[in-house]
């Protein structure tokens, strides 16, 4: 979705939209290397964290983010712009993935948030939470049952704040009030500027038994499946972060601190006990990109009780590496001294992907002209900067959709359905109202609508492996994609659902024909499969790098406690513990674990 208005917009941005945070921009700063909790990661996990720990003025806690501060950017407070933040962008840690062979040797950028907030200041703002089979899943997995979802949703009463939509509209029939809460720390609301296409995507619900309607997807106390209305992590016209929600609140407490721009190096064995090694220390340097060159001058930061790794599914398997944590036959080769040998660090890493298949449609009603006109660009960013209303105060998209792939199915014939549950989707759709393809270059002309496709149960798994001892070398990330029978049908599926639906009534007499060449010559299996391999990419949902599994198992990384397994001070608590991805954005489901590992930690402590 890039564009050169948009660019231009992002280099002249300078808007403050939140102050009284008291942050340090290097480690050079501290005043102190000794505090109760070490946090490493600022993003989604770890500010929940921070938090909850620091509720108890007794106890200090310290943060470590490698990347920079949210503070006074307004690309990061719209949450139309989200898409624009990566790839690219210096909010993203701006990876590249290894080329990739069910792809035809294809590779592409990997967003992973490089700021307070993490991903959470740069992702499209989709809150939900996964079904109650997934929760159950990560249950019977771990042998603890307190991660079902019956425990687990009294944490979205902390969590979530569900307030009114921008435009103040009744949402009676578009969500389910009694389901949500109102005082959380996150604010949740629903579309508040409407698109031209939203009527289309209702009226679709009473034409297709494909997509009924469901009122409330967000997910746990009822069914997934259908089509309705959005809710975003956004309230007010503003993106509501793990920073701007959990941090700005209590960046002033005095038993807290922040420091950004300041890479971890290595995780430090402090001691050893009960026969395992304790791991209490953090060696640290300076940013790239900083005043201070990186790994010139590094430091040493300890914690009394615990270190609370938060660096998510691709930071976190590195850091352990460079520890000497992880798979010997990896390790030894580069040098490094193998403290804890456990293949399974780095390895099952999980991700959805996601197809954006493009329409040309008739008229001039979508959202392409404004966005290609750098006057209607800049004239809809001055409303948001003053008035904080318009369409940048608003998501991409207002509806999405779950759907399953049928129960008849030839392919469950040689492959085990994947999903958690059969109310558990397997594939998401997003429809949206203009050419939406991150990173693409948005045509000179014409109208379209776009219905991203999301595989939200891939059964292709991928590895996160360092390729040096140099912690500033990024790892190798290789997700292998469409590795699987599975996965190259069940898109192939959705392409062909996705045009059952634009022949439906609602949308037959608008849509004109898919855009782009290798779409419009996707017509059968085959030539679906070569367009599904060329055009499909990440929605950045990765997982499982350090999943949890049963304490007395020898499978995983971590125990149900979130505990590091064969190690003493050292907890794991991110998107990486996960040891099958939610069938929904990981956000959600990623705030209701952080909000639960801060009672573990709690109560172990």
């Amino acid at each position: 979705m890039r564009s050169p208005s948009f660019t231009a917009f992002v280099l002249a941005s300078v808007l403050a939209a939140r102050v009284g945070a008291v942050t340090l921009n290097q480690w050079t700063q501290m005043t102190r290397t000794t505090y109760d909790y070490v946090i490493i990661g600022a993003g989604n996990a770890g500010l929940v964290v921070a938090n909850r720990l620091t509720e108890d003025p007794r106890v200090s806690v310290l943060v470590i983010e490698a990347g920079i501060s949210d503070l006074g950017l307004v690309e990061a407070q719209a949450p139309f712009l989200g898409p624009t933040l990566s790839p690219g962008g210096k909010l993203d840690w701006n990876y590249t993935i290894t080329p990739q062979v069910g792809m035809d040797g294809k590779s592409f950028p990997y967003p992973r948030g490089y700021a307070l907030g993490g991903c959470t200041t740069i992702n499209y703002c989709f809150h939900q939470y996964g079904s109650n089979a997934d929760w159950t899943r990560f249950a019977n997995v771990t042998q603890d049952p307190s991660w079902a979802w019956d425990n687990m949703k009294q944490y979205k009463t902390r969590h979530e704040d569900l307030v009114p939509p921008l435009d103040g509209h009744d949402t009676s029939n578009q969500v389910i009030a009694s389901l949500h809460s109102t005082s959380g720390l996150t604010k949740i609301s629903l579309p508040g500027y409407n698109q031209s296409i939203d009527p289309r995507v209702i009226a679709l619900t009473t034409q297709s038994p494909e997509w009924p309607f469901n009122q409330d997807m967000s997910g746990g106390d009822r069914s997934l499946l259908g089509m309705g209305w959005l809710q975003s992590s956004a309230g007010g016209g503003i993106r509501s972060s793990s920073s701007t929600s959990y941090l700005n609140p209590v960046n002033t407490r005095p038993n807290l601190t922040v420091v950004i721009n300041t890479t971890v190096l290595k995780l430090l064995q402090t001691g050893t006990s009960g026969g395992k090694p304790t791991f209490l220390g953090v060696q640290i340097s300076s940013s790239p990109g900083t005043s201070n060159v990186p790994g010139g001058r590094i430091g040493t930061v300890t914690a009394r009780k615990e270190v609370i790794l938060s660096a998510g599914t691709v930071g976190t398997p590195q850091i352990l590496q460079l520890s000497g944590i992880g798979d010997k036959n990896l390790l030894q080769p580069l040098g490094i001294p193998t403290i804890i040998n456990n293949p399974n660090v780095g390895a099952n890493l999980i991700d959805h992907t996601f197809l954006p298949n493009i329409f040309s449609v008739n008229g001039n009603d979508t959202l392409d002209n404004m966005l290609r006109s750098n006057v209607s660009v800049q004239n809809t960013i001055n409303q948001f900067v003053q008035t904080k209303t318009g369409v940048f105060a608003n998501n991409v998209v207002n509806n999405f959709g779950f759907s399953r792939i049928p129960a008849n199915s030839s392919i469950y014939q040689t492959v085990a359905d994947p999903a958690s549950g059969p109310d558990s989707p397997h594939w998401e759709i997003i429809p949206s109202d203009y050419w939406f393809r991150p990173g693409g270059t948005r045509p000179a002309t014409g109208s379209y609508v776009t219905f991203v496709s999301v595989l939200l149960t891939p059964t292709s798994r991928g590895t996160i492996k360092i390729k040096s001892k140099n912690p500033f070398d990024a790892p190798l990330i290789d997700p292998r994609y469409l590795t699987t029978a599975f996965d190259i049908f069940a898109m192939r599926e959705t392409v062909k659902s996705i045009k059952r639906l634009v022949a439906t009534p609602a949308w037959a007499d608008y849509v004109t024909g898919p855009f782009g060449d290798s779409f419009v010559a996707a017509v059968d299996d085959a030539s679906i499969d070569a367009y599904v391999r060329d055009v499909t990419t990440t929605i950045f949902h990765p997982v499982g790098t350090a999943a949890m599994a049963p304490a007395s198992s020898n499978a995983g990384v971590v125990n149900p406690d979130l505990t590091l397994k064969g190690a003493n001070g050292l907890r794991i608590v991110d998107a990486s513990v996960f040891p099958y991805n939610p069938s929904a954005h990981t956000q959600g489901p990623l705030y209701l674990l952080a909000e639960k590992a801060s009672d573990l930690i709690k109560a172990a402590n």
